[in-house]
């Protein structure tokens, strides 16, 4: 599962090199849900409502993986952004479903630590 996580990751930071999000919503389930802790926008539900935001609002910087596990059956990372690649960001918790993203939680909460 942590696969998916990983290839998500890959997929957002193409996108965000490119600006072409098509590759990274494909991931996504039609029903998804996409929630922002810390940072006002969202929830979103729905591959076009993720769609739209990312169209409105763009990130302008990559990803990267720090750590990973898997809780429940679900992945879990620490990241962080590419600018401060050593300092945690937050975290992103996935819930899979039929190969895709059903769930996905991106945390703002830089200096995460997992014990």
């Amino acid at each position: 599962m942590s696969e998916l996580m990983r290839e998500h990751v890959a997929r957002f930071n193409a996108a965000v090199e490119s600006g072409d999000w098509a590759p990274m919503l494909e991931q996504f389930a039609d029903d998804a849900e996409l929630e922002f802790r810390g940072v006002p926008l969202g929830p979103l539900s729905g591959r076009d409502a993720i769609a739209a935001a990312y169209a409105e609002q763009p990130p302008d910087d990559t990803v990267r993986l720090l750590e990973e596990r898997e809780r429940e059956g679900r992945p879990e990372a620490r990241y962080a952004w590419g600018a401060e690649p050593e300092v945690a960001a937050g975290e992103m918790l996935l819930t899979p479903s039929g190969g895709r993203i059903a769930r996905l939680v991106v945390t703002f909460d830089r200096g995460v630590e997992w014990a």
